[in-house]
């Protein structure tokens, strides 16, 4: 027996080693016409090879030579008709044909455009969202719709829910539900309202609290909606604010606080980019690269912390709002109806997290201990804080500042163990205080992490769609419609509104500003010249362009519908998503136009950013003293 293991291990060891393939990797499924794309190739063992890429007509799109072991990427390819199709590799003796569906660059905006226009029009989210997935997979299977409607699900839906991190945000959101039901049921969340009713006797109050929490968990946006729209619903509801207000109060203190903050976990990231960004335009431009690369991104970042004008007069217009208790347009409606005891949220409404149910309610007999709820979610923000200082330290090492380690910590296991964490608390006070049975345990647990369902479709849904925007081109096109058309001193409004329609197209604000930042810093260095660097005379216009892309993509993120914080907000708040949408927007349509005429065209030309944010205030408490619908105001 051993003999034959011998002979066989001496055999496969005098075997060549298998061949790997020459080949495509991921290729493209959509083209758009005149749009540039990229196309990977990736070489085997074998020796060094000879590669090109051709059009059906015989041009010869890019051409060069892959090394064995490595891959190499062609960049800018475009084609502009369908008989150019289809598009042959050839790498050394292996050639692959590639048959992508090419169509128009306007194409590539219509799915998240008809999800978005459907959802508001008729008010309901799941159907809007199916049918922008559904269009998106009709240009990936070659427009044939019985093809579309088995990529739909094959191709964008389960993927989409193997996803690391989004299966992450998931289980998060879904034990998190659960937690919620089990301090309902075992009277912690009653307790949390009638120890906080002698100091938010008022709906003024009850607001100006919610803001202050909201800014309190400043260290993630998905944590900072959960756990503030969770616990401050029931309070919200004693003193009749509405379930679109309270949405609103969550979803405007998260990102905005977040990105921020230089402890959190958007700031490493926005940091990485800047640093990508700013290594791209040195390399492009040698003659000011000393100066560029002078300033570290932290200091980049935090030299455009004034010009971030909106996620600033994102969260001071909350708190006016919350002070004055005034309200616009549709949200006045909605605060008007709840006020006059008519409902907290519309009738009709499809409501994003079920909080009707019995299971929600506390059971008959326990008392309303108010610690029962505030141990577990303590426990989630106290686990979370540990789990994200000590992923970043593995990460960084001893000697890092606080900013770099939390910019390296890794949030979606972090907010699994704090979840997890508040889970067992939860039930251990529960079953501890005898207040309710394993059983009753395990049911509260389920029957809370039910009434999540419906956001958990929506949000495999809203991203399905976003995998759709990348597969159809979405950003690229968006992104063309930047370049070579810009005025310098226009530069930060324009990037404002080009990452704002990116973000509102994709509904992500994180992927929107990994594309961007790569694009812009660049383009503002190579258009406006030494003047832009840091330090030169026209500095606000590279500060202001770095800002508009981190600050536009909070602002269309805020006002898409398959925004994944927003769809959370809504969940969290147990709002209507789509009316939770109409409602903000407007408010979210007044800061961001506030912003981009006295913030980003004002610095352009020469305003000091701090001048332009006191202005931005005036101007806003201005329209709210004037437009806005004064709320009545009795004791809870």
């Amino acid at each position: 027996m051993r003999l034959h293991l011998l002979l066989g291990l001496a055999v496969c060891c005098l075997l060549p080693a298998p061949s790997v393939a020459q080949e495509v990797l991921d290729p493209p499924s959509v083209l758009l016409k005149n749009v540039p794309f990229d196309i990977t190739l990736q070489g085997g063992n074998a020796p060094a090879a000879r590669y090109e890429v051709r059009s059906a007509t015989g041009a010869t799109l890019a051409s060069g030579t892959l090394e064995a072991n490595s891959s190499v990427t062609a960049r800018g390819l475009t084609l502009s008709t369908r008989a150019e199709l289809p598009l042959t590799v050839v790498i050394g003796d292996t050639t692959q044909e590639l048959s992508p569906t090419l169509t128009s660059g306007w194409f590539s905006i219509l799915p998240p455009l008809i999800a978005i226009a459907l959802a508001l029009i008729f008010r309901e989210v799941v159907t809007a969202l199916f049918a922008g997935v559904w269009l998106g997979a009709l240009a990936v299977a070659g427009f044939n719709p019985f093809s579309a409607t088995a990529r739909l699900i094959d191709t964008f839906v389960v993927p989409t829910m193997a996803n690391e991190d989004h299966a992450a945000i998931m289980a998060f959101s879904l034990l998190l539900g659960g937690m919620v039901g089990l301090i309902a049921r075992n009277g912690g969340t009653q307790g949390i309202v009638e120890a906080v009713a002698p100091f938010a006797r008022t709906p003024r109050r009850g607001k100006v609290a919610t803001w202050a929490a909201g800014m309190a968990i400043f260290f993630d946006d998905y944590a900072n909606t959960l756990i503030v729209g969770n616990t401050m619903r029931p309070i919200t509801d004693r003193l009749k604010i509405s379930r679109e207000k309270l949405a609103y109060l969550v979803d405007s203190t998260a990102a905005p606080v977040a990105a921020l903050v230089p402890i959190s976990t958007w700031v490493g990231y926005e940091i990485t980019l800047i640093g990508d960004g700013v290594a791209a335009a040195a390399e492009q431009t040698p003659a000011g690269a000393e100066a560029l690369l002078a300033v570290s991104p932290f200091g980049i970042f935090l030299q455009t912390i004034p010009y971030l004008f909106y996620p600033l007069l994102a969260l001071i217009f909350v708190l006016m709002t919350s002070l004055l208790n005034r309200d616009l347009g549709p949200m006045a409606a909605a605060e008007r109806r709840a006020s006059r005891g008519e409902g907290l949220y519309r009738p009709g409404a499809v409501l994003a997290a079920d909080t009707t149910s019995s299971a929600m309610e506390p059971k008959d007999g326990v008392p309303h201990r108010w610690w029962n709820a505030a141990i577990p979610v303590a426990t989630v923000v106290l686990v979370v804080l540990i789990g994200l200082y000590s992923t970043g330290r593995a990460e960084t090492g001893p000697g890092a500042n606080l900013m770099d380690v939390f910019g390296a910590a890794n949030p979606f296991s972090t907010l699994l163990w704090g979840s997890l964490a508040g889970v067992l608390v939860a039930v251990a006070l529960s079953a501890g205080q005898r207040l309710l049975s394993l059983q009753e345990c395990i049911e509260s647990l389920v029957g809370g992490m039910r009434a999540m369902m419906i956001a958990m479709i929506i949000l495999v849904l809203a991203w399905s769609l976003g995998d759709v925007t990348a597969a159809v081109g979405t950003s690229d096109f968006l992104a063309l419609l930047l370049s070579d058309r810009v005025a310098v001193p226009l530069l930060p409004v324009i990037v404002f509104i080009t990452s704002a329609a990116m973000a509102f197209a994709t509904g992500t604000s994180w992927g929107t500003m990994a594309i961007m930042l790569p694009v812009v810093i660049p383009l503002v260095v190579a258009l406006g010249g030494p003047d832009v660097l840091p330090g030169g005379s026209a500095a606000p216009i590279f500060f202001g362009g770095i800002a508009s892309v981190l600050a536009g993509s909070i602002f269309g993120d805020h006002c898409s519908p398959i925004s994944d914080t927003t769809v959370l907000s809504s969940t969290a708040s147990a709002c209507d998503h789509v009316d939770h949408v109409r409602t903000q927007l407007p408010y979210a349509l007044l800061v961001a136009a506030v912003a981009m005429v006295v913030g980003n065209v004002g610095t352009a030309y020469g305003l000091s950013p701090w001048i332009a944010l006191a202005i931005g205030v005036a101007v806003l408490f201005g329209v709210l003293r004037v437009f806005g619908a004064r709320m009545d105001e009795a004791e809870g």
